[in-house]
């Protein structure tokens, strides 16, 4: 499980967020564009350090400002796909991969690379380079070398935002067999309402900032601002209030 709850002062912008995600499946870190979602998940990775708070994974401080506890990003077994597949163009597909793997440590290996590369539909791309892949392809591959770390969490920050309508369709049921077919929880940042519909099994909602309301999609899937926003259409202004409980 993964536990956050982080302050952070950027600019004219604070971040005041706090959330669980649970030991499986899809979280979806969801909000209009600015609301903080990347910010949020750059911290849990190590790539940027709150004020002050906790972000704890499964009991493990991975930063604490009270005890002086700040991983560096490669001690905390987080994988991290981004919105650009940022791939080695010097090395394969399969070099690309086999990167993850070294990533792993060894008491920690349990994801099998010939799985990964079959549920992925990569196994025909192995010998390529990323200059002759398509966007959906280099973001499959992307995705393929962030698992193969065996990651405790694996963070997506809006995997499909760079691809086109075609790519994004080919690229989600990846990601949705993916959440079924392995144990590690993800959590998946994205303002497109179609997106989480098709994916998420948890919700966190975000907005200036702060945590809305977060909990079970199916329990706040009806609620008034997110039924305005089904259909793919972007989550671009502040949400309005929520006729819910609101997280603590």
């Amino acid at each position: 499980m993964l536990k956050v709850k982080v302050r952070k002062k950027q600019g004219e912008f604070s971040i005041n967020a706090g959330f669980t995600i649970e030991d499986s499946g899809v979280t979806a870190l969801f909000g209009y564009s600015g609301a903080g979602k990347t910010s949020i998940v750059n911290m849990v990775a190590g790539l940027s350090a709150p004020d002050s708070g906790v972000i704890e994974m499964n009991g493990r401080k991975l930063f604490d400002s009270e005890q002086g506890i700040n991983l560096p990003p490669e001690q905390r077994r987080v994988g991290y796909v981004f919105q650009d597949a940022r791939l080695f163009p010097h090395l394969t597909v399969k070099g690309n991969l086999m990167f993850g793997m070294k990533l792993a440590s060894k008491d920690s290996l349990y994801v099998d690379f010939d799985e990964v590369v079959d549920m992925l539909g990569i196994g025909p791309l192995l010998s390529r380079r990323p200059a002759r892949l398509s966007g959906g392809e280099k973001q499959r591959v992307a995705i393929g070398r962030a698992l193969l770390c065996s990651p405790s969490l694996l963070l997506m920050d809006e995997p499909l935002a760079s691809l086109d309508e075609n790519r994004k369709s080919e690229v989600l049921p990846f990601i949705s067999r993916l959440s079924q077919g392995f144990s590690t929880p993800i959590l998946y940042v994205s303002h497109i309402f179609s997106e989480i519909e098709k994916l998420a099994d948890n919700l966190v909602l975000l907005e200036n900032g702060g945590v809305a309301a977060s909990g079970p999609f199916g329990a706040l899937k009806n609620s008034r601002p997110l039924a305005e926003m089904r259909g793919g259409r972007e989550c671009r202004g502040p949400l309005q209030s929520l006729n819910i409980k609101l997280a603590s």
